[in-house]
């Protein structure tokens, strides 16, 4: 499937970081939306029942970090694929939903495209 009808949130609470994934993603012909925190991605998740995937950082301030946003999404929104990122930890298998992938940041363009494309497929 093309990714041009899939919608990704982004959620990364540093800006730069974030605006540029959002840009790469955006190039590749995915729809993005974003969110700087968990908060906001709860409920941008809840306004949009068309969201293909979520890409999140770990540690992020708010109520929850991006672990637990993607346990949340796994029994929430289970048809929403899952990627992780993170350059200050690497999670234990365990701690990602079934179905998910870490991405260890930084990252390139081409190695998160390659993620997305492999969690979408």
């Amino acid at each position: 499937m093309s990714g041009a009808a899939e919608k990704v949130l982004v959620v990364e609470d540093e800006p730069l970081i974030r605006f540029a994934l959002a840009d790469d993603l955006a190039d590749a012909g995915f729809q993005v939306l974003e969110a700087a925190n968990a908060d906001e991605a709860i409920v941008i998740l809840g306004l949009h029942d068309d969201i293909r995937l979520l890409v999140t950082d770990i540690d992020m301030p708010g109520t929850m970090d991006g672990l637990r946003l993607s346990a949340m999404v796994r029994d929430r929104w289970p048809p929403v694929r899952i990627i992780v990122t993170s350059g200050k930890r690497i999670p234990a298998g365990t701690a990602l939903p079934a179905g998910s992938r870490f991405v260890p940041k930084p990252y390139t363009t081409s190695g998160v495209l390659d993620a997305v494309r492999t969690v979408l497929a």
